[in-house]
């Protein structure tokens, strides 16, 4: 299971809304970013230092499942959950603080 590649979730509208509000280059950072994560497996993305994958204690995500914060270039983080293979992405936070409350 942990070496599965992960399949990614956009459908969150809260998500999309951060998506479409974001600058040109911060919406390429984005792209680039998630487009190399679908290219990976599970334990390369927990392995991988660029993203600097962190778990959220302070929240919890639908369910209860726990919510993961990863790095999306310099500028922001994203917030998601994981659900089997797949990468459920819920939101984006230009300030790095804000993931986490």
């Amino acid at each position: 299971m942990i070496d599965e590649t992960v399949q990614l979730d956009l459908n969150c509208p809260v998500f999309q809304r951060d998506l479409f509000s974001l600058e040109k280059q911060e919406q390429t950072a984005l792209l680039s970013t998630l487009k190399r994560i679908r290219a990976m497996s599970w334990r390369q993305v927990y392995a991988d230092s660029g993203l600097k994958w962190e778990t959220i204690h302070s929240r919890q995500g639908p369910n209860g499942q726990r919510l993961y914060s990863f790095r999306i270039g310099q500028a922001f983080r994203a917030v998601a959950y994981r659900e089997g293979a797949w990468l459920r992405l819920l939101s984006l936070h230009p300030d790095h603080d804000s993931a986490y409350h």
